[in-house]
């Protein structure tokens, strides 16, 4: 049966626009070649969508001569704005972009354990406030929340988790309510972090991997055959309470202690880099990260990285031998400190561990994936919609 014309211009829009968000300005021209569109057809969509705000000219091509033909036509970026959250248990950071995700601006607040759950989610929301003025933005389109705990699938909600700070619930309705027009969501923070390094890091373009993800907590990430899996109940990756030999004792449903966390969280990480003279500042993330950096220019950090691959090769181990990812990626602060040495360390444990093979990468993102996952997930939500959700 073959589409209705306005079924079929809603297609051609939508190509069009997409080949416009991957690959930026395009002349008619291109277009033309790009969908196999004829040419009063995209003359027909270019004018469509400039008259509904979605392109507009924005240079000519430089390879062409002067005139309609050399006009470039982009995707309208002050169309909408949005915000990306980056909410941590210390603390939380905000990004606002544009449409196309060019950054405006962007900022960060501390936020301490005695800051109460009041005040911390009013400190978090005026921030939010703060940078969207700051990048000239009238109305926030869409906000995406990265956070860590995990996310009921059937709600879309951060659920209650012993440990965490009580604000981080509270904030997404907080923002919500005095953003009643944007569209709030939330998401763990390791799944984030993953889909950023899938779209523009160490796992670009791969279908499946695991994210690792080394830094004040642990977690890991799984995507397989391209899709991002939760699990049931939210709880896919919550490899913190892997039970694990080495660790006093095993985890409980409630606290992670005992679990790899134990080997691999921040504070196990400095207390470790302690014992091999390698100075760390106990109990922080950065603390961790400064040890593993350091740790790679002085003559004596080779027996702390050794004895760090150890315990990382462990976790990784259970997840190569569960999924047979055929790539693990080592993200987070230590992830991305530890760079190609500590890679390659873990790279060789498991090689003698599994006979399922798997690569081992560093993040080239690190700590910022969060935020860049946060910020690629609120951008689809949003041209989504303007555009016209993708046919699956």
């Amino acid at each position: 049966m073959a589409a209705s014309p306005s079924t079929a211009r809603a297609i051609n829009d939508r190509l069009a626009l997409r080949l416009l968000q991957q690959q930026g300005p395009l002349t008619a021209g291109q277009l033309k070649e790009l969908t196999g569109l004829s040419r009063p057809t995209v003359a027909d969509l270019v004018e469509r969508l400039g008259a509904a705000g979605l392109i507009a000219v924005t240079g000519e091509a430089k390879e062409q001569r002067r005139g309609p033909n050399a006009k470039l036509y982009g995707i309208v970026a002050g169309r909408a704005h949005l915000a990306a959250l980056d909410v941590r248990t210390e603390g939380v950071a905000v990004v606002v972009s544009d449409l196309v995700g060019g950054v405006l601006a962007e900022a960060a607040l501390p936020i301490t354990g005695d800051t109460g759950t009041g005040p911390a989610v009013e400190q978090a929301v005026e921030l939010v406030e703060r940078t969207a003025k700051e990048a000239g933005a009238d109305r926030l389109h869409t906000v995406g929340i990265g956070a860590p705990g995990l996310i009921d699938p059937a709600s879309g909600e951060l659920r209650d988790s012993t440990g965490l700070p009580a604000w981080h619930r509270r904030l997404v309705a907080a923002l919500q309510e005095r953003l009643p027009e944007a569209r709030v969501s939330v998401e763990n923070e390791t799944n984030l972090a993953a889909l950023a390094e899938q779209r523009h890091g160490a796992a670009r373009d791969r279908d499946t991997f695991v994210l690792l993800w080394l830094g004040h907590g642990t977690g890991a990430a799984v995507i397989l055959d391209g899709t991002l899996r939760r699990g049931a109940s939210g709880g896919t990756g919550e490899i913190g309470f892997l039970p694990v030999p080495g660790t006093r004792g095993l985890p409980s449903a409630t606290d992670c202690e005992g679990g790899f966390h134990s080997l691999v969280g921040a504070a196990a990480v400095a207390e470790l880099a302690g014992e091999y003279g390698i100075g760390a500042e106990p109990g922080a993330a950065r603390g961790a990260e400064g040890a593993v950096r350091a740790a790679l220019t002085d003559p004596a950090g080779a027996p702390f990285l050794d004895a760090l691959a150890d315990r990382i090769a462990v976790g990784a181990a259970s997840v190569v031998a569960l999924l047979d990812p055929g790539c693990v990626v080592l993200g987070g602060e230590v992830g991305q400190a530890g760079g190609e040495p500590l890679a390659s360390r873990v790279r060789d444990r498991l090689a003698a561990m599994s006979p399922l093979p798997a690569e081992v990468l560093p993040s080239t993102l690190g700590g910022g994936a969060v935020l860049r996952g946060a910020l690629l997930t609120a951008r689809d939500r949003a041209q989504d919609e303007l555009f016209g959700a993708p046919d699956h």
